[in-house]
């Protein structure tokens, strides 16, 4: 039976996307991979396979940049539309200062689901940012996660390293380890990885914990082919001729072009450097650098003016003035002519990238009859064996790509074979058309698997609340039985649901409940987001414990970690250890480093959530499994709001509870570990310690109304 045509949310939150006139190379986070979501979901949309796409970003109010990005929703094309939401604060931001937001992003996009009243069938991230955000989805909608790196944090960190710089300053730049932990974190999760060459399938990911060949697809990006196109016979130069000629002496000559944003991967300093050392290029051809568009150099972001003053300090230093065209201005329209201007003059492309992740100019080049010389690294080589029009070069090596130059100009014939190879192969090997074949043949087998154990939409209906409190137990509900008293008082008044998120076993709980005289909760969610139940008879939620066994490999995993940390964790005993959770001591005396343990396990294939808490606990818990992403399934079954679910904790297990959009509160006897949430804007801090935090949290909030003077003055006491 043919499967009905599926719904795929593609996630890219960072860089300035929009439908049209996309400003590429406007900085660093305004480059390939915008055009590459953009066209991929229009492609996606074009295919009959796929009934929606939805492409899920940032929606930005910001003076500096243009109106379009605050539009809540724009469409792309027939079936695809491009879907902005509201995460962190409303001005535009570089990529690396957006982390602190993406588990909010994450919750906004499962608003957005509920407003569309239906779930994916594919999730697709793209970048680390985004896999952070998609492996939370992943971990509740019984949806595949395929995941797209686009550059990769390992192999920036070691060309940084390369480049001189010092760790620190490359963590302070760059957050390189968060980053690369995300990408861990999405290949734990994904299902699917697509890679746009062998180098970066073979080599690059090969770098990390969780590789794994067998879930890693070798798919080339498509082209919209549709713009490209080599000169006609006796076609007038095109407009933007004059943009470039007004630099240049004698315009008449073979041009060499470069497009590329002012990055210092891009490395453009080289290659003005390789043609103002060549007496033979100077004499013979012109140069033209398209380093994005700019308005005054002084008002520019720091990392780009500096690409940019180093570039025009280089072209000083070789005096080449009236041989280099770098123009301040160009629109996405103008991008095809450029290149036919250069095949045109007879002239070439050159990307000498130090890292090139995949190389979309080199195809539409291609596209364009434009021979190319190019940066062996990465992508290129790929391309260039495809479309057989042009010569790969090592772009830290200046003298060498000044010859390669000089004699890619010189040889007519060759040129002229590169010049007709071109556009064959571009058709050929990467058309969009191409690209979502592949993609789909493999992402369809991801959503069949997936879908014969995908849970009804919700069971049945929980009773009708305006709110919900979650709660941990041990140091936030108990500890102050008369402001607990007050509490249960103030929510059953106000109509609130009530549950609970702990680390103890379900028996425990109860059991403490019981002494502190706390009714039954509507949500019982245990050991530590392994277990849930729900009302008075405690009826488990079969289908999170059946989601929970993705990946998990309970008794390997204890093996492994006794195996190489034996000394430092004793395994709690036989009644704390649940199906989906393996709990130990540690000596306090001798704690373990998490990211260690991810490691170990992670080089035997072996997937878990690890959670350390009040500087002597360590629960070993599936990879879909928290206390947050069980409330987060909880809302999504029973379609519930996050933003109506009030969580409070106080220790290290209550973490990922505390962060999105639920309004948390933190008591004011919580451990050190949660000091870093304290500038989050959802998080509460409270100065009263367990219940009484809690009703200062809820006041705080208004989401309670204050008592009287008197009365609240004593309930803060």
């Amino acid at each position: 039976m043919t499967r009905p045509p599926i719904y795929v949310l593609l996630l890219s939150p960072h860089g300035l996307i929009r439908a049209g006139d996309l400003e590429l190379g406007r900085d660093a986070d305004t480059g390939g991979q915008t055009k590459y979501v953009v066209e991929l979901a229009r492609a996606l949309a074009a295919d009959p396979r796929v009934d929606r796409v939805d492409l899920v970003t940032r929606r930005i109010e910001d003076s500096r940049v243009a109106a379009d990005y605050a539009a809540p929703e724009e469409e792309l094309a027939p079936g695809a539309t491009l879907v902005r939401l509201d995460f962190g604060p409303r001005r535009y931001l570089r990529k690396e200062s957006l982390w602190p937001y993406l588990d909010l992003f994450a919750d906004r996009i499962l608003a957005h689901l509920r407003r569309r009243r239906r779930l994916p069938d594919l999730v697709h991230s793209h970048y680390a940012d985004a896999g952070w955000a998609g492996a939370r989805l992943e971990s509740l909608l019984n949806a595949p996660l395929v995941h797209t790196g686009h550059s990769l944090g390992r192999v920036k960190l070691a060309r940084l390293l390369e480049q001189g710089l010092t760790r620190a300053e490359i963590e302070e730049r760059f957050a390189i380890s968060r980053r690369i932990e995300a990408e861990e974190v999405a290949l734990d999760h994904a299902a699917l990885v697509v890679a746009s060459t062998r180098q970066e399938a073979q080599e690059q990911y090969a770098l990390y914990e969780n590789h794994d060949p067998a879930r890693i697809a070798v798919i080339p990006p498509g082209t919209d082919l549709s713009r490209f196109r080599p000169p006609r016979p006796g076609e007038p130069e095109p407009p933007i001729a004059r943009e470039i000629d007004r630099f240049l002496r004698e315009p008449e000559r073979p041009l060499v072009l470069a497009i590329a944003r002012p990055d210092p991967r891009k490395n453009l300093e080289a290659l003005v450097a390789a043609f103002g050392a060549s007496s033979w290029l100077r004499e013979r051809a012109n140069l033209a650098i398209v380093a994005g568009t700019r308005g005054d150099l002084e008002e520019m972001k720091r990392e780009p003016r500096r690409e940019l003053t180093r570039l025009l300090a280089a072209i000083d230093r070789h005096d080449l003035y009236g041989q280099v065209a770098y123009p301040k201005h160009h629109g996405a329209d103008d991008v095809p002519d450029l290149y036919r201007l250069a095949a045109m003059r007879r002239g070439l492309f050159v990307n000498p990238a130090l890292t090139e992740p995949f190389g979309l100019t080199l195809i539409e080049a291609a596209a364009s009859g434009l021979p190319v010389v190019a940066t062996q690294d990465g992508g290129p080589r790929d391309i260039l064996e495809a479309c057989r029009h042009g010569t790969l070069v090592d772009p830290l090596d200046v003298p060498a790509l000044a010859r390669t130059l000089e004699e890619a100009l010189a040889d007519e014939q060759r040129w002229a074979t590169w010049a007709a190879n071109g556009p064959e192969g571009a058709r050929r090997h990467f058309r969009w058309a191409a690209h979502v074949d592949r993609y789909l043949e493999r992402a369809l087998a991801c959503v069949e698997r997936e879908s014969t154990s995908r849970a009804p939409r919700r069971p049945a209906p929980l009773t009708l609340r305006e709110r919900f409190l979650v709660s941990d137990i041990d140091g936030t509900l108990i500890g102050d039985r008369e402001a607990l008293a007050r509490l249960l008082e103030r929510l059953e008044r106000a109509g609130w649901g009530f549950g609970i998120a702990t680390g103890r076993r379900l028996e425990s709980a109860l059991g403490i409940l019981e002494e502190w005289r706390v009714p039954p909760p509507d949500v019982l969610i245990t050991a530590v987001g392994a277990e849930i139940h729900y009302g008075a008879d405690r009826v488990a939620d079969d289908l999170w414990s059946r989601h929970l066994d993705y990946r998990w490999r309970p008794e390997a995993i204890r093996a492994r970690l006794l195996e190489v940390a034996r000394e430092r964790l004793a395994p709690q005993p036989a009644t704390e250890q649940r199906r989906h959770k393996i709990s130990f001591d540690v000596d306090p005396d001798r704690p373990v480093h998490l990211g260690r343990l991810r490691r170990l396990l992670r080089e035997v294939d072996l997937h878990a959530n690890l959670v350390f808490s009040h500087g002597r606990y360590l629960d070993v818990l599936p990879i879909r499994c928290s206390k947050g992403q069980a409330i987060r399934w909880v809302a999504q079954r029973w379609g519930i709001p996050l933003e109506t679910i009030v969580v409070a904790g106080d220790s290290g297990n209550d973490r990922d509870m505390l962060t999105g959009a639920t309004p948390a509160i933190v008591v004011g006897n919580h451990a050190e570990e949660l000091a870093d949430l304290a500038d989050r804007p959802n998080v509460h801090f409270a100065g009263a310690a367990h219940a009484a935090g809690i009703l200062e949290g809820l006041v705080a909030q208004g989401l309670l109304e204050p008592r009287p003077a008197v009365a609240a003055t004593e309930e803060a006491g």
